[in-house]
């Protein structure tokens, strides 16, 4: 073994300490999600993190890849105050590249690192209930999570899984709602109680209008 990562591992061997059986969610987001060497990074430290004791759990978005498939399919993106509009047809096309194209890449991945990575979206055993978020208009189906259910998260946890989460939500309408995956990562460590939450993305911070929050 090599005398830096000796010496890495002594340093990090009181946060191990600290933070071995502790829940961490992760929400894996922005220019991330785009570069190879990035992506491979973050698969690679998330193993890590269960390996030392840690439960991860990843919440992940995939805005710029909606937007692609929408144009890959002659549908121009639409967005009113920064919030994509999501008509009926575009909210098929969220679910599919976020529950069907990255959720699968991301859990394949993890498990090809000797992950046990479960794929699963807000919808799943009602994980994220959701309703209609009117605060910026009739921007049709993006929803505001009206309550989360952590049961399935905590059934996986406890059998050493890794939870993969796609920000789609179930409303008791029985429609489909594309969450924000920051505000899903948000109240799904808030409803667990975790110990940490942490959002990867291309933002230089967690921004509360135009202004940097140091601390939550």
């Amino acid at each position: 073994m090599r005398i830096d990562t000796v010496n890495v591992l002594l340093e990090a061997l009181p946060y191990i300490k600290e933070f071995y059986g502790k829940t961490f969610v992760i929400k894996f987001g922005g220019s991330a999600m785009k570069q190879e060497n990035a992506k491979k990074a973050f698969i690679q430290d998330i193993i890590l993190l269960k390996y030392t004791g840690i439960k991860p759990i990843i919440v992940h978005g995939g805005g710029p890849a909606i937007s692609q498939m929408m144009k890959d399919l002659g549908i121009e993106p639409v967005f009113k105050n920064g919030h994509r509009v999501t008509d009926e047809k575009t909210m098929e096309i969220v679910e599919m590249v976020l529950v069907g194209k990255i959720n699968k890449e991301i859990v394949m991945n993890l498990n090809l690192h000797g992950g046990r990575a479960v794929g699963i979206c807000g919808k799943d055993s009602k994980l994220i209930v959701a309703e209609k978020e009117t605060k910026h208009g009739d921007i049709g189906y993006v929803g505001k999570v009206k309550k989360v259910n952590p049961e399935i998260l905590h059934a996986l946890i406890e059998n050493d899984y890794i939870p993969v989460i796609a920000p789609v939500g179930i409303g008791e309408d029985g429609h489909s709602y594309n969450i924000n995956a920051d505000t899903a990562a948000a109240e799904i460590a808030k409803s667990l109680m975790a110990e940490k939450l942490i959002l990867l993305t291309d933002v230089d911070g967690v921004l509360k209008g135009d202004k940097l929050i140091s601390t939550l």
